[in-house]
């Protein structure tokens, strides 16, 4: 089994050969695919391979990455963006991946996108990463685009790990898709829950509010975008100050599917705000008991399934009178993150507390 990195770039100098570094021993050929760099992005690639190539931008990602795959002359691609690194111990993982050599058509590998002050993942889902080189292995979608898996699917332990220096947020994509609404594009449901989330993302809470709630309505919407779709149409009431409509989203999330450890905490959110405690408990004692199924493809927030109410917990049995019950869950998220700050603070506020000592 070999395999071929496909990559578009644009204006990557800081993260492109921190990249490179990271896969080099784990695939067989590099393509590079320029969009229009201004910088010393083609210069870096060059280091790494002489299949560097030029793409006219067109505002269309599938049609980039579609052209780096026809570059492709291996029997896998996989795909990477430039400020993406595969740390060592996945490297290893892929080169075990490719001597098993399944025949297996997409690989699905995790993505982990956001991490703790501990460096521990808090978000990742999984992504088609390695693809078998054929006619299925087609990108589609202007923006956030995607192969639809085919064929035999193996979802693996193996993990990209996103991690970007330029933390400020591009209206590239809202671009994209405003561009696409002028000229009457039609969108599908999954363009239609990005877009939306853009439209979040750039404070336009009404706007998309009004276009998610026509997203959920579509047949063909994934399940897992449509409890997705309810929890940002729940934080754009919040911050539009409507917490009631906040509210009734976030229990709409929890009730199209079997609920999920993240609706239940922001659910307990909403009640510790109100100082109704009681409920805040009911809510977070509940996301402990979600089911980390993580075979469903949807978002992944660790944190929720445990840590988070853990501390919470800790916090409002506090509030009621419960010490020795809520010092018990704080030395069980201290179990999932011995180096929490929180944790800390935590055990000398109740080691005061318990020994009738002062707040």
């Amino acid at each position: 089994m070999k395999i071929s990195l496909c990559m578009i770039v644009k204006n990557e100098e800081d993260t492109l050969g921190r990249c490179l570094e990271s896969i080099k021993n784990a695939v067989d050929e590099i393509i590079i695919v320029d969009t229009g760099s201004s910088d010393r992005t083609k210069e870096i690639a060059n280091i790494y391979t002489d299949k560097v190539y030029d793409f006219i931008w067109c505002d269309d990602f599938s049609k980039a990455r579609n052209f780096a795959f026809s570059k492709a002359t291996m029997d896998y691609y996989m795909w990477l963006d430039a400020d993406d690194i595969v740390t060592k111990e996945n490297v290893e993982k892929i080169k075990e991946l490719k001597e098993k050599n399944n025949g297996v058509d997409v690989y699905m590998l995790k993505y982990a996108i956001d991490f703790d002050e501990n460096n521990n993942t808090t978000f990742w889902y999984y992504r088609e990463r390695i693809i078998k080189k054929c006619k299925e292995a087609f990108w589609e979608g202007k923006v956030h685009e995607a192969i639809v898996p085919f064929g035999n699917i193996e979802y693996m332990d193996i993990t990209i790990e996103h991690r970007k220096i330029n933390l400020q947020y591009s209206d590239r994509n809202l671009k994209i898709y405003e561009n696409m609404e002028k000229n009457r594009e039609n969108f599908n449901p999954r363009e239609m829950y990005y877009y939306g989330r853009e439209l979040f993302y750039h404070s336009r809470y009404k706007d998309a509010i009004n276009l998610l709630k026509k997203f959920i309505k579509q047949k063909d919407g994934w399940i897992e975008n449509k409890i997705d779709a309810y929890k940002i149409i729940a934080f754009s009431y919040k911050s539009m100050g409507n917490n009631s409509k906040y509210f009734k989203n976030m229990i709409k999330a929890n009730s199209i599917d079997t609920p999920r450890a993240d609706v239940c905490c922001h659910i307990a959110s909403y009640f510790m705000d109100k100082n109704n405690f009681i409920q805040s408990i009911f809510w977070y004692k509940n996301a402990l008991n979600c089911e980390k199924d993580y075979d469903k493809g949807g978002f992944i927030q660790p944190d929720y399934y445990d840590y988070i109410p853990y501390i919470q917990l800790c916090v409002c049995l506090d509030k009621i009178g419960k010490v020795e019950e809520a010092f018990e869950y704080n030395k069980k998220a201290g179990e999932v993150k011995s180096n929490s700050n929180a944790v800390k603070f935590n055990n000398e506020y109740f080691n005061n507390k318990l020994k009738g000592g002062s707040k």
